[in-house]
């Protein structure tokens, strides 16, 4: 009987686990509970002036000890108070909302501010890698005379810019909300075409009092775009080396900062045509050229191979069969140390063009840096390959033009590109430009010795071409560009007609830029002359023109065309 009762028990336990295991296969699903009903979400309280009057400062003696952790420092009491308390004003309203309201939007101004100017310090620098690079890339007996082109273009160029050129260029840009908006620079002159306006000039701005532009603002972007406007000069004074007088130097450089190079910069960056090809015509965002390939690096590049059919090529580097003569410069050592300068300052150049550091999409400084680096690498890479690959050894002087060459060609897109695209536009950039000084070199015999009419001309245009293309969509700066809502596309990713409005550009430059320069040299040549003599030239530049060697514990000896 016991057998019995545990053999029954035994299955009724094992049924039951089998039961629990293998649910019911018409089992009706559960029915779920009903939500409790959402509370209400409490309503805001608006912060009043009443809240603020509790915020304790740090007291005096605690101060006075010393602050090592900065725990003390940078509080309530360091806000500006447009009504405080004091004992000749115990009533006096104190710290507001508003004044908390000011503070922040003046600590924004500030950021940008800051930021704008230390990235224009790092620009200024890049002329002395200009200098070095030049100079390195020239003979010994002319490196006085090349390093004093580099050196006094950007007082000639100040001056220019100064007097004429700041307002021609930026005089009518309108609002800069990331400096605080700049009122002034406000008046445009404009032409109706096609029944559209399209802008020319400013007109606010001479000597920086004009209209009420003696203003912080106004300083700070003066500054900004006065040290890119010298970038653009300085890039001339390569091509034209080692036989250009001097005088016709100051002369043209003036021109070009005071009038060719502004009206450019306008129609691009000033409220100009160009830059409303959007709103205009609907061609993308308009002419978009972030930082400077076009207005910068074309017109420095354009006008540096006008200056450089005009003055001529060097006595001895070409045969009367035309073959080209390889004329080797003195110092590969500054060369290259020229370059890793410029690669310095060009993290001022690209980052800065943001013109903060705040608000508007401008946390992309990080991302504008890195687009900058990676194209300068795969430029120097692009032409050592190249060199390595024809001629069998890794050129020095042409992989460094082709780190210059990738950062030219990143320049106007770095704003608007990811870090794949940018290192396939430097890639490009470094073959274009070993290309590019031989066909200028061997085809339009145009002598320049240091290739700047490559780096920058021929890459400044193959950076302008590449916003067309490799714009991503994801740069977003405020929710528009040039006044048209939306991101800049290029069209490989879905906007061709962002191309249009880039070639457009690009015919600007040569069209426009190319032809004032050469005509402007051509009067220079017919007043001032814009060669030196053949005795000047194989004596060396300094002494004729300078006066002086620059070096001057050297033996140098001049060589003969006719030992040539």
């Amino acid at each position: 009987m016991k057998r019995l009762t545990l053999l029954t028990t035994t299955l009724l336990l094992l049924a039951s686990l089998g039961s629990a295991q293998t649910p019911p296969a018409a089992a009706p699903p559960a029915t779920p509970a009903a939500a409790p009903p959402a509370t209400p979400a409490a309503a805001p309280v608006p912060i009043t002036d009443a809240d603020l009057k509790g915020i304790e400062t740090p007291k005096a003696e605690k101060r006075a000890a010393g602050d090592p952790d900065g725990s003390l420092t940078g509080t309530v009491s360091d806000i500006a108070v447009a009504d405080p308390i004091t004992d000749k004003t115990p009533k006096a309203k104190g710290l507001t909302v508003a004044d908390m309201a000011n503070q922040i939007g003046q600590n924004k101004i500030a950021i940008n501010f800051v930021w704008t100017l230390v990235t224009g310090f790092l620009v200024m620098f890049m002329q002395a890698g200009f200098a070095i690079v030049e100079t390195g890339l020239c003979r010994a007996k002319n490196a006085n005379h090349t390093m004093m082109m580099n050196f006094m273009v950007y007082g000639v160029g100040m001056l220019a810019y100064w007097l004429i050129g700041f307002t021609i260029q930026m005089g009518g840009v309108g609002g800069v909300g990331n400096l605080g908006g700049i009122p002034p620079l406000s008046v445009e002159y404009t032409v109706k075409l096609f029944d559209k306006p399209f802008g020319l000039f400013g007109q606010n701005g001479y000597f920086l009092m004009h209209h009420g532009t003696y203003d912080v603002a106004v300083m700070v972007l003066f500054l900004f775009q006065m040290v890119f406007m010298d970038t653009a000069l300085t890039i001339v004074t390569g091509s034209a080396a080692e036989r250009w007088k001097y005088a016709a130097f100051v002369v043209s450089s003036f021109m070009l900062g005071a009038f060719i190079y502004p009206i450019y910069g306008n129609w691009a960056w000033g409220g100009g045509w160009l830059a409303n090809l959007g709103t205009n015509f609907s061609l993308g965002k308009g002419y978009c050229d972030f930082a400077g390939s076009g207005v910068v690096h074309a017109v420095g590049g354009l006008s540096a191979l006008a200056a450089a059919i005009i003055v001529g090529p060097r006595i001895g580097k070409y045969t009367r069969e035309g073959k080209s003569n390889a004329i080797i410069g003195h110092d590969i050592v500054i060369v290259l140390t020229g370059c890793f300068i410029l690669a310095f300052g060009w993290f001022g150049f690209n980052p800065g063009s943001t013109l903060g550091a705040s608000g508007n999409g401008n946390l992309r400084i990080g991302s504008i840096a890195v687009n900058t680096m990676l194209a300068g690498m795969a430029g120097s890479f692009g032409a050592m390959l190249y060199m390595w690959t024809r001629y069998g050894k890794p050129d020095a002087s042409m992989s460094g033009n082709g780190l210059l060459a990738g950062l030219v060609a990143i320049t106007a897109p770095s704003g608007f590109v990811n870090p794949p695209g940018s290192v396939i536009i430097g890639l490009i950039a470094g073959v274009l430009v070993c290309v590019s000084v031989e066909f200028v070199d061997r085809v339009l015999k145009v002598d320049d010795p240091v290739g700047a009419i490559s780096v920058h001309g021929t890459n400044g245009l193959w950076g302008v071409i590449s916003v067309g293309l490799f714009a991503d969509g994801k740069s977003n700066y405020g929710g528009s560009w040039n006044g048209v809502t939306g991101n800049v596309t290029g069209l490989f990713y879905g906007d061709a007609s962002q191309l249009v409005a880039q070639f457009m550009g690009v015919a600007t430059l040569i069209g426009f830029v190319f032809t004032a320069m050469f005509v402007i040299n051509l009067a220079i040549d017919a007043v001032v002359g814009q060669r030196v003599s053949a005795k000047a030239e194989l004596e060396g530049l300094d002494l004729p023109e300078m006066g002086q060697l620059g070096y001057p514990e050297f033996e140098l000896k001049t060589e003969t065309a006719a030992a040539r």
